[in-house]
């Protein structure tokens, strides 16, 4: 699982779990501004393609550029921990059986085994499972296709699950029955908004808590 690799002084990730394939350097880069969701015209997502097999020892993790970036990384890292939806190294095959049976909109997130990234999304279409990349670029995640990018792999999800469109329904959980507090945090964050947090009249560890996980989904 990303969340627990070990990440040297030098913003380097050593090897992961799973081993994969160390990435060539990108030669491309996606462009860093964030797009209005009300002005950008809709992009169209090209799904994963199958990924090889990969070889024994190597990762596809690769070194960070910058410190900022690491911090983003990681802080992605411990938040999908906490989301309950992260599926860790699934496959592409494992990912899409257990979507397979579920609503139109059910998704997840997973390591990704494509080359010079950490994550992808699984999602189930009108049309069947399909996975799109996640990428990492100039300190920013943005959907595969898409020109849309954002700070936090959570504020992307929201987006998506909160677009016109609704590309995004309900995560699947690993655990199908939540927490009554993780019930009551999410209530919480969607009626008075995760920038007012800080503002509620609640005791020091109850705030810690709510901001833990500031999102709604």
């Amino acid at each position: 699982m990303v969340a627990h690799n070990q990440v040297a002084a030098d913003n380097a990730i050593s090897t992961a779990a799973e081993p994969r394939r160390r990435p060539e350097p990108s030669s491309s880069s996606s462009s860093s501004s964030t797009s209005s969701p009300s002005s950008a015209a809709p992009a169209r997502l090209r799904p994963c393609p199958a990924a090889a097999a990969p070889a024994p020892g190597d990762t596809h993790f690769r070194t960070f550029r910058s410190h900022a970036e690491y911090r983003r990384i990681t802080r992605a890292s411990a938040l999908l921990d906490a989301c309950g939806f992260y599926w860790g190294p699934l496959s592409v095959h494992g990912a899409h059986e257990r979507l397979r049976a579920e609503p139109v909109g059910t998704f997840l997130v997973r390591d990704s085994r494509q080359r010079n990234c950490f994550f992808a999304l699984s999602v189930k279409m009108a049309s069947g499972p399909t996975s799109i990349r996640v990428h990492f670029q100039a300190g920013r995640f943005h959907l595969d296709g898409s020109r849309e990018s954002f700070d936090c792999l959570f504020e992307l999800l929201e987006h998506y699950v909160a677009a016109p469109r609704r590309m995004l329904g309900a995560p699947l959980r690993q655990r199908r029955v939540r927490p009554l507090q993780e019930l009551c945090r999410q209530r919480i964050v969607a009626t008075v908004g995760r920038e007012n947090l800080a503002r509620i009249p609640l005791n020091p560890v109850l705030l810690d808590y709510l901001s833990s996980f500031p999102f709604q989904i």
